[in-house]
């Protein structure tokens, strides 16, 4: 039977057969991981699960942990834990690799992990400030001002 690679995922995959890349878990994206890896993976969930109510997901090539909106993401690599969160202003610490201005309130950082050992402070507190700024984030609709209307008085007739 005819096949075709598939743009996204490079899988080979059957004509006519139904395929999507899109869905995965979290068991998939972590499958490779070294045990290091894992351990700090295991204790980086842990240490998310314990901010509150969230919602933690997998999404193609991330695991996303979300409120509303996600407030940090990992993607799995296989030498380190690649993580972005988002806070309202830029950090300037050495363990944050880059930097990008994601919108006009949200800055995203990323970080890389590589041991189970570098998921604690500050790292958790970064996370644990990004849990919280994610919820109380409001925007404020833009003031327009009012069109004054000119009355005869004001023209000075």
């Amino acid at each position: 039977m005819p096949t075709y690679t598939c743009y996204h995922c490079k899988e080979e995959i059957e004509e006519g057969t139904a395929h999507d890349c899109w869905t995965t878990t979290e068991e998939k994206l972590t499958r490779g991981l070294s045990e290091d890896l894992m351990d700090a993976w295991e204790r980086l969930r842990e240490t998310a699960a314990e901010f509150g109510e969230q919602r933690i997901y997998a999404s193609h090539k991330s695991i996303m942990f979300s409120r509303k909106t996600c407030y940090f993401f990992v993607r799995p690599q296989k030498s380190f834990l690649e993580i972005w969160f988002f806070l309202g202003r830029k950090l300037k610490d050495p363990r944050v690799r880059s930097t990008v201005a994601s919108s006009k309130l949200k800055v995203a950082h990323q970080l890389r992990i590589k041991h189970r050992d570098e998921v604690e402070s500050p790292i958790t507190d970064w996370l644990k400030q990004a849990y919280d700024f994610c919820e109380t984030r409001r925007v404020s609709p833009k003031k327009t001002k009012a069109k004054k209307r000119k009355t005869a008085r004001s023209r000075g007739l």
